[in-house]
């Protein structure tokens, strides 16, 4: 990961502030935040009262993600195009809105702290529009970590940072195995099964986008 150049997307936590800053080995990554967290504050904020500005937020930024379901299978050039055409002029007037809206409620209360986020956060929160390859949330790797925050305590006894690296390796498999549609378990025991017999120079094959059950090959053989 040292020397990974590209775009995190992640949220306003400071701690990531050096990650773009230039503060690494491999330079500064680009910062891309993700629409889901803002949209989950007005949505609290409408949970709780009721609020017909805080509706209408939601409404503003579901259009955004309307875009983002019709365009999600397009090739990353062809949904930057739709964006440009489709979500900017959205986007902008969203932000036109908001900063009509923002002096009209208290400023200690909530639906003015939503305001003010989407506001400071505006230059990371369209960064999506300009690359087809961002997403407008990353909810996926959102759910995808699920799992180890629940059984975080349980983790507390990996000890060296070895252990650590060898868990994210299979964390990543299984979760990449999930997202090509592969059973994790059948694929996990093919692979631990075959891979002391496989090629290195061909350790490729074993990926989760490249493989062809190796049991199943030496059973045709």
């Amino acid at each position: 990961m040292a020397a990974f150049q590209g775009v995190l997307h992640a949220d306003g936590y400071a701690g990531f502030g050096r990650l773009y800053e230039g503060g690494r080995t491999g330079g500064a990554l680009i910062e891309a935040a993700y629409r889901a967290l803002t949209r989950r504050k007005f949505f609290d904020v409408h949970a709780k009262t009721g609020s017909a500005i805080a509706e209408e937020a939601l409404e503003r930024i579901g259009a955004l993600y309307a875009v983002e379901r019709e365009i999600a299978e397009q090739p990353p050039d062809r949904r930057h195009r739709q964006r440009q055409d489709r979500s900017r002029p959205r986007a902008d007037a969203l932000r036109t809105w908001a900063e009509t809206i923002l002096p009209q409620p208290s400023g200690t209360s909530e639906l003015a702290k939503a305001f003010r986020y989407l506001l400071s956060r505006w230059r990371v929160l369209t960064r999506v529009f300009d690359d087809g390859r961002i997403r407008l949330d990353n909810n996926p790797a959102e759910r995808a970590l699920r799992g180890v925050a629940v059984g975080r305590k349980n983790y507390l006894s990996a000890g060296l940072d070895r252990g650590a690296e060898r868990a994210a390796t299979f964390y990543t498999l299984i979760e990449t195995a999930k997202l090509n549609g592969l059973d994790t378990e059948a694929y996990l025991r093919d692979v631990l099964t075959c891979i002391a017999k496989h090629q290195a120079r061909r350790l490729g094959d074993l990926l989760p986008w490249n493989w062809v059950p190796l049991t199943a090959l030496d059973q045709a053989a």
